[in-house]
């Protein structure tokens, strides 16, 4: 039996699918190199945008032609489902199972269960399986890079996003238990360990809650025997705190790059978006942390299109961007979705609109990302190769910059040195040094 995994949305939803392979491996399947030589075809789904939905359904034409040749193919459904699509896909995918619910799923399997999806949001669901599925053992997909998820879910009910209501409330995982697991990747070889959450520096430990926090968390981690980077995703500006700040400047590990989600450069729609903070608080900050971390790579993401916004108030966004001059930007153009407050909100801002503010945004952040990018012309930096490619290898900086290698091959998974030739907005060009022990 052979499975094949189609993953969309975040970086959790990819840890999650490590996790699911490793389970499928358990039970005695194999891993399939194409969807069409599988047995089971797994789909770990997202909701975040409507456009991640309709991947989903577009797949569904696929699956019914595969089955007219290979009947006995199942297909499964997990990750992030809204009510709405629930209701839908039920009638398309012989088995739907909750991430959570992954350490029972090769006996739903075995029992041929077609339908199994208790709602993450119950109380008595959430407490039965909290992150019981974070002690399943992930297969990783490289053997260098790793994610370790620290929390999963979300309290914050920001007015356009569904993690709360498609994962649930936050639930923490106990310190002692990431610890471990990251002793035992470094312990592997592993170069670069993500700590990822939905609002990482919401975390507190449940062994520990009253001292043990996302600050202390990174400290820990960073004792950790070995020669590794730490990263993180994503904050919350609310509480990004001064201790945190030092903790990134103390932390030798802990790489400078930070993605801060700002939403929008305006405080009324902040307000109705459900962010706590003003333009003005979230500037402080950026302010603060570039004096503690002057090299610090800056990223965010930005909503364009939120219902309501005026062409007034979308200025304002672009006046931050032009002020900030961010690195990196994730431009979204806003999606309805079900069950968020923001989906009641009238005055929808038509769909032309929306992509012209995407194209303004994209426009000055090309030009910021470049004009940061040119401070590394003629400098050498270490960097992580991730892939060879085209006769060139593909690395990132500790910063999070792209950069593409002239060097020997079979670089993959080390650090190097090298050495700045040529900028473009996204990414950086050089020739290879020497290989680094960081």
């Amino acid at each position: 039996m052979k499975y094949f995994v189609i993953t969309y949305g975040c970086q959790l939803n990819q840890s999650d699918s490590e996790r699911i392979a490793s389970v499928l491996e358990t039970a005695g399947y194999q891993s399939a190199p194409t969807m069409s030589g599988a047995d089971l075809i797994v789909i770990n789904m997202c909701s975040i945008r409507q456009s991640a939905v309709d991947r989903v359904y577009g797949k569904i034409q696929n699956f019914i032609k595969l089955k007219s040749r290979k009947p006995n193919i199942k297909t499964l459904l997990t990750g992030c489902i809204l009510k709405k699509d629930l209701k839908k896909f039920k009638q398309q995918f012989d088995f739907i199972l909750p991430i959570k619910t992954l350490k029972k799923w090769s006996a739903v399997l075995d029992k041929k269960t077609h339908f199994y999806c208790p709602d993450p949001r119950n109380d008595q669901f959430n407490k039965q399986f909290s992150t019981n599925y974070f002690f399943v053992k992930t297969k990783p997909i490289n053997d260098f890079s790793i994610q370790v998820p620290i929390s999963s879910g979300c309290n914050n009910f920001c007015a356009y996003c569904v993690v709360p209501h498609v994962r649930g409330s936050l639930i923490c995982r106990s310190h002692k238990e990431i610890l471990k697991e990251i002793r035992n990747f470094i312990k592997k070889g592993f170069k670069e360990i993500w700590l990822l959450g939905q609002n990482v520096n919401d975390y507190t430990s449940p062994t520990d809650s009253s001292t043990i926090n996302f600050s202390k968390l990174l400290k820990m981690v960073n004792t950790v025997p070995g020669k590794f980077w730490i990263r993180f995703t994503s904050p919350h500006p609310k509480n990004f705190s001064k201790e945190l700040i030092d903790t990134m400047v103390g932390c030798k590990k802990v790489t400078p790059y930070l993605n801060l989600p700002v939403q929008s450069g305006d405080n009324k729609i902040l307000k109705k978006m459900n962010r706590p903070y003003t333009v003005e608080e979230y500037k402080r900050l950026v302010k603060r942390i570039r004096k503690k971390i002057p090299n610090v790579c800056l990223s965010t993401d930005v909503i364009v299109g939120f219902p309501g916004e005026t062409k007034k108030q979308f200025e304002n966004t672009v006046k931050l961007f032009k002020e900030i001059k961010y690195d990196m930007a994730y431009i979204s153009i806003y999606s309805p979705r079900a069950e968020t407050t923001a989906f009641k909100f009238k005055h929808v801002i038509p769909h032309h609109e929306k992509q012209r503010r995407h194209k303004r945004l994209t426009e000055i952040l090309k030009q910021t990302a470049l004009e940061n990018n040119k401070k590394y012309l003629g400098k050498t930096v270490d960097a992580l190769i991730i892939q060879s490619k085209n006769k060139f290898l593909i690395g990132k900086t500790d910063t999070y910059k792209t950069i593409k290698i002239t060097g020997p091959k079979k670089l993959t998974g080390n650090f190097i040195k090298a050495k700045i030739e040529d900028v473009s907005p996204w990414g950086l060009k050089g020739v290879y040094m020497e290989l680094v022990c960081i």
